[in-house]
């Protein structure tokens, strides 16, 4: 049932069947949340031990020797670090651990930029015009550190392959273009995992401006939702055959490892960045929570630790993200009314409904008891410019509530839809 092809008087009477059966979940009085890609409490659980794992140890010391009680080590734990760069794919020399907040990390450099500058060059802040790229449908959080700064937000299409180079390319001969967002691997929201060619193309790219800075966030490196992963081509090690690692910025954290409120953030850059950056640290804090840091190692212990930790987080979501799937492909496939991301990884689903359709099916949502991501969130401004792409996230909701949220999900998407083709009149 094509709806683009259906004769007005089927259509109307298609529409009036879909009215009833909205009404019918409004009177259920659902109070569901999809709005933010968060682990469930079955994640959380998976993590519990770790609150518990000093109290048996009668040494709280680092490997080297310096108590975790105590003030220094502002790098973090030797150890950790060296957990982190396996998990980056970046040099262990060159990684500064944070607090639970790998956006705050992001948040931070961008105001290290703002305050003293990047490359010799003349701070961001006191520069008349700075632009910054922003790959979309992206992450909204992103974008939003960039607005908070005054920097104008530039819309990159996302392809299948990752951000349209060829539109990059062209804009980073304009000395004004500063940065760019990346999600290299099950980007957000559409789980895409850039190309290899993407990833040389950054990493070869010859900005005009030499404080242009490439911030990758390599939030979902070990997120799979199969056994087998995306490969993602080390951008580190093509930054240093390029001569280009200057230019890049690289951040994870354990946000979705261990625990969201209490994980363990680390981020990666050359070496004048990095004494740029640790110099700031110096003067920012006298040390990180390096017991939470013990923890974390003490729990994880290393690289196959936490992929033995990913293994049970993929068992308790892969579920949801095959109930959404089915949910989309039995309830809409054939009608021509949306079309929906099919991710191995992240935590997100990307869905693009008939244009102009995406604020009206989260408001019918929204009624009906079913809180989603605003519509627009993915791009810059909040303004999707199609006004069609809706993320949707999962992991947080039991599978039964998840179900109902999607059956509310795809009428109020046939919904719209009917409505858009039949006009204001209708």
């Amino acid at each position: 049932m094509d709806f683009t092809k259906l004769p007005k008087t089927e259509l109307e009477k298609k529409k009036k069947e879909l009215e009833a059966s909205y009404r019918s979940f409004q009177a259920k009085g659902l109070s569901l949340n999809m709005a933010r890609g968060k682990p469930g409490q079955d994640q959380l659980q998976l993590s519990n031990d770790m609150l518990d794992i000093l109290n048996s140890k009668s040494d709280l010391s680092a490997s080297n020797g310096q108590d975790c009680r105590n003030y220094g080590m502002s790098e973090g734990l030797p150890e950790l670090r060296k957990l982190f760069s396996e998990m980056m794919e970046v040099d262990a020399d060159h990684v500064i651990l944070g607090g639970n907040s790998s956006l705050n990390m992001m948040f931070d450099t961008v105001a290290c930029g703002m305050t003293n500058g990047f490359g010799g060059c003349e701070p961001w802040g006191r520069q008349e015009h700075r632009k910054f790229l922003c790959p979309s449908p992206g992450y909204d959080r992103h974008f939003k550190v960039t607005e908070y700064f005054g920097f104008e937000l530039v819309t990159v299409p996302m392809t299948p392959t990752g951000p349209d180079m060829d539109a990059v390319e062209e804009y980073v001969k304009d000395s004004s273009v500063k940065g760019m967002w990346c999600v290299p691997k099950y980007q957000n929201p559409t789980g895409v995992t850039f190309s290899d060619e993407t990833v040389r193309r950054i990493a070869n790219l010859k900005p005009a401006a030499k404080d242009f800075r490439v911030f990758w966030d390599n939030a979902y490196c070990v997120h799979d939702l199969t056994e087998t992963t995306d490969h993602l081509l080390n951008l580190w090690e093509e930054c240093e055959k390029a001569g280009t690692l200057e230019m890049a910025f690289f951040f994870a954290s354990t946000s979705k490892i261990t625990f969201p409120g209490s994980g363990i953030a680390a981020m990666a850059c050359g070496d004048k960045n990095f004494k740029e950056i640790r110099t700031r640290y110096s003067f920012q804090t006298i040390g990180p929570d390096k017991l939470n840091q013990l923890r974390h190692l003490y729990f994880l212990k290393n690289l196959d630790g936490v992929k033995a930790q990913m293994a049970k987080h993929r068992t308790l979501i892969a579920p949801k993200f095959k109930a959404v799937l089915s949910k989309l492909k039995s309830e809409l496939s054939g009608k021509n009314v949306a079309v929906w991301s099919h991710p191995r990884g992240g935590y997100f689903i990307s869905v693009d409904v008939l244009p102009g359709c995406a604020k009206r099916v989260v408001e019918l949502c929204g009624k009906a008891g079913v809180k989603l991501t605003g519509a627009g969130a993915t791009f810059p401004y909040g303004r999707d410019p199609k006004d069609s792409n809706i993320r949707v996230a999962p992991t947080y909701p039991p599978v039964g509530e998840l179900e109902q949220a999607m059956d509310l999900f795809c009428l109020c998407i046939q919904l719209a839809a009917a409505e858009k083709l039949l006009g204001p009149s209708a």
